[in-house]
């Protein structure tokens, strides 16, 4: 019976997991809505989309629309990705 080096204890993890989440929003946590993580990944890919000239180029290309429109465009959509948030039980 050997001894298992990529054993990591569950505290460790749990810990490591609470540091990642207190530290970048899009990764969640215990009280994140379905909404809320929605549109963090949205945010996230029209970021990605924004920062990356070949991949807003291949983008453009595909529209037929020119770089910069694309790039508005994609930051107008940043701002309410999944359109204005659910109703709450507070309202």
């Amino acid at each position: 019976m050997g001894f298992n080096v990529n054993y990591v204890p569950r505290e460790n993890i749990n810990a490591q997991l609470e540091h990642l989440q207190s530290k970048y929003v899009g990764t969640g946590h215990a009280d994140t809505t379905k909404y809320e993580w929605v549109t963090n990944q949205h945010r996230d890919s029209y970021a990605s989309y924004v920062s990356h000239p070949s991949l807003l180029s291949y983008f453009a290309i595909a529209e037929n629309v020119s770089h910069a429109r694309l790039r508005h465009e994609f930051l107008s959509k940043a701002v309410r990705p999944c359109g204005p948030p659910p109703p709450t039980e507070e309202d």
